[in-house]
């Protein structure tokens, strides 16, 4: 039974890393034999096998027990307590019963004793009495025995009367004596009693004891068992769409179909769009300062041009909210950390590891921001791991007034913190982003009339957090432009711009199109907001993922190959 549960785990791919297992069994002993596949985690595969299978099998139950006349919860040490308690009062009891027995014998044996030595007397006595009790009430008046003596005496055979019973009376009086010497030492000396039940209870343990089979511990080391072995290492391909849609697809079915064919909605699109293993994390944070957790081996695995399942299945989120940035992880323990800012103008750093998943993060998403007030919205969160000393960072304002700092000036603080002020916003004013940007870098920038500009990241001189900073747009009196959004990409990035307005229409931009602007300048009219709609983000177009090529014939498959060296875990 147990070899077949293995074989099940490993054909429903519970386990990853089980070649086969059998039962090896013969006259010589109990043995199962598990092969493993190359490079399989051996440990691990045995603490899930202990775990999941009758290879160990765990008890757990309530120890009720009426103890004092009531019923109660109990632990080892107190249901230990309880029974020698127990056994102590059955020892006192016991002895409290011989003692008087043998006291009582001790008084019958002194008078049959005494008898003995005025055998004449006490023979001429009873001859000369009526009847037994006549007998019996004469040897209490005239010779002071006791009631209970003097019926012994008379109930006493002719036969016992000769010198050798004396000598067995006087051996018993002693005997009696010593044993009621040891009976109250028992009973007035609790040392003496507790050598007493040791005494007992080791002839208990050498009549029937037998070896301990369990171990007995302060600590029980906890099995644990790593995703490796539960989940085989593949690579596939990940989608965040901003309706909130996620699913993961394999190569083959991601190879199998274009792009843009990804099953979502006409109105919906895709925010993230990246190649993965099964082994990675994904991290998706909203625009209301909450961050939703999932492996990636947990998500919806479903071909690419399926619409995936919705967030919303398992956590519920706020009418008005939704994601605005999705990152993958390859492990929880990354260097890095998350820029975040919000349209109040508020920025921070949060290390990875301050966002690391509770055990509930299945139903329930996690704050990751502080937001100072019902109107701040999360704007975008990145990933910062410093590398080049020319990042800045860039925060450009609706009005038009862009600020370029240092990272360093921002804090690394804790999740439930509202950050520090990126940008001093006019009244009425918001940031409308805030990105990571080199000095190489340029800028891309629409505004809400339909128009785009290009100008050098290097025009905004890098100063101090929490300034003004200049403005990047030529103010006009009557109708003047707005920043909706900006982006920054390397001069060495020659491909398309996606400008998505509020119905939502998608229009793109290549940036060879148009030349760098002066930073006074408001750029050419892109968006015909009258059939187009208002544009509300602009983003870097997907057209590839990680510019990797994948090979639809390749397998992802871990069987082991023919003359591969495995590995057999042996248990006994």
């Amino acid at each position: 039974q147990l070899v077949k549960r293995i074989n099940d785990l490993r054909l429903n791919k519970k386990v990853e890393g089980i070649a086969e297992a059998r039962d090896e069994t013969d006259r010589s002993g109990l043995r199962l034999a598990i092969e493993l596949k190359r490079n399989a985690d051996a440990k691990g595969i045995l603490n899930y096998l202990l775990k999941n299978t009758d290879l160990q099998i765990n008890y757990n139950f309530n120890m009720v027990a009426i103890d004092d006349q009531r019923p109660m919860r109990i632990g080892l040490k107190h249901y230990l307590k309880s029974y020698l308690a127990f056994q102590q009062e059955i020892i006192t009891r016991r002895t409290r019963f011989d003692l008087n027995k043998a006291q009582t014998r001790l008084h019958i044996v002194e008078g049959l004793i005494k008898a003995l030595s005025i055998l004449d007397q006490v023979i001429k006595t009873i001859r000369a009495s009526k009847n037994r009790k006549d007998a019996t009430n004469n040897l209490v008046t005239e010779y002071q025995f006791t009631q209970p003596q003097a019926e012994a005496i008379v109930a006493l055979q002719l036969y016992r009367l000769t010198n050798t019973d004396v000598t067995d009376l006087q051996d018993e009086q002693k005997r009696l004596n010593d044993a009621i010497a040891e009976y109250e030492k028992i009973l007035n000396d609790k040392n003496e009693l507790n050598r007493v039940l040791v005494r007992e209870l080791k002839a208990i343990d050498k009549a029937f004891g037998s070896e301990r089979r369990t171990q007995i511990e302060k600590h029980v080391q906890k099995l644990t068992v790593a995703t490796k072995v539960t989940v085989p290492d593949e690579e596939v391909v990940v989608l965040v769409s901003h309706a909130g849609y996620i699913k993961r697809s394999s190569l083959r079915s991601f190879n199998a179909s274009s792009l843009a064919d990804n099953g979502l909605r006409e109105d919906d699109y895709p925010l993230l769009i990246q190649s993965a293993s099964t082994l990675s994390h994904l991290f998706m944070f909203t625009n209301l300062g909450h961050v939703i957790y999932r492996p990636i081996h947990e998500l919806a695995d479903t071909k690419w041009k399926e619409t995936g399942e919705h967030i919303s299945q398992s956590i519920g989120l706020a009418d008005n909210e939704q994601i605005i940035s999705a990152l993958i992880f390859d492990h929880l323990d990354v260097p890095g950390t998350v820029i975040i800012s919000t349209s109040d103008g508020q920025v921070k750093q949060t290390t990875i590891s301050d966002l690391n998943p509770g055990t509930r993060y299945k139903s329930r998403a996690s704050v990751f921001m502080k937001l100072k007030n019902d109107q701040a919205q999360v704007l975008n969160v990145q990933y910062y791991e410093p590398k080049d000393e020319n990042t800045s960072l860039t925060a450009i304002s609706n009005q038009g007034y862009g600020l370029r700092f240092d990272v360093a000036e921002v804090p690394v603080q804790g999740t439930r913190t509202a950050g520090v002020r990126a940008i001093n916003l006019k009244d009425g004013d918001e940031l409308t982003n805030l990105v990571l940007t080199n000095d190489q870098d340029n800028l891309a920038i629409i505004t809400q009339r339909g128009a785009f500009k290009e100008m050098a990241a290097s025009e905004l001189e890098l100063g101090r957090r929490a300034r003004r900073g200049v403005l990047v747009l030529h103010k006009l009196k009557r109708n003047p432009h707005e920043v909706v959004d900006f982006i920054a990409y390397s001069p060495e990035f020659h491909g398309a711009l996606e400008v998505i307005t509020d119905r939502p229409e998608f229009q793109d931009i290549l940036v060879d199109d148009h030349h760098l602007g002066t930073i006074k300048s408001n750029g050419t009219f892109v968006i015909d907001t009258d059939t187009q709609g208002v544009p509300v983000t602009l983003r870097k177009k997907i057209t590839t993922v990680d510019d990797k090529e994948t090979d639809p014939n390749e397998s992802t498959e871990d069987a082991p190959q023919h003359g591969s060296k495995q590995e057999t875990l042996d248990i006994n």
